[in-house]
């Protein structure tokens, strides 16, 4: 039977050994949950390794967007991540939201900048009122 590790401990294994780049590491993880019977926090153990991989250097950003992102655009996001943060290396995990008029919406484990049409016509909404 495995050890029950806590998750803070998961994600700094996980986050060092995925930046040593081993590339079983998601097979290895799924298979720690399901031994130890802990599959039902496996979305918040990826949050905590993706926390861990920021405080390396290494942001993982969700990006959405109401069509596919062009290659300047993905720089610019990235360049301004890089720039509003302490990561030197982003990774841009991009989905396409077909509710979103225009802009972006982009989800970092610290932080969320949300530049969305619908997000400044609700501003502009308050600022009238």
């Amino acid at each position: 039977m495995a050890v029950r590790l806590s998750r803070r401990k998961i994600a700094t294994y996980y986050a060092d050994q995925l930046l040593a780049g081993r590339a079983d590491v998601a097979r290895e993880l799924a298979a720690y949950l399901i031994d130890t019977k802990r599959t039902r926090e496996a979305t918040l153990i990826i949050r905590d390794v993706e926390d861990a991989l920021e405080k390396r250097g290494v942001m993982v950003a969700d990006v959405a967007s109401a069509f596919q992102l062009s290659d300047a655009a993905k720089s610019a996001i990235t360049s301004f991540l890089q720039a509003h943060s302490s990561a030197s290396d982003v990774r841009l995990r991009e989905s396409v939201d077909t509710t979103l008029l225009g802009g972006v919406r982009i989800n970092t484990p610290s932080d969320e900048f949300d530049s969305t049409l619908r997000k400044k016509l609700a501003q502009l909404k308050a600022t009238k009122v």
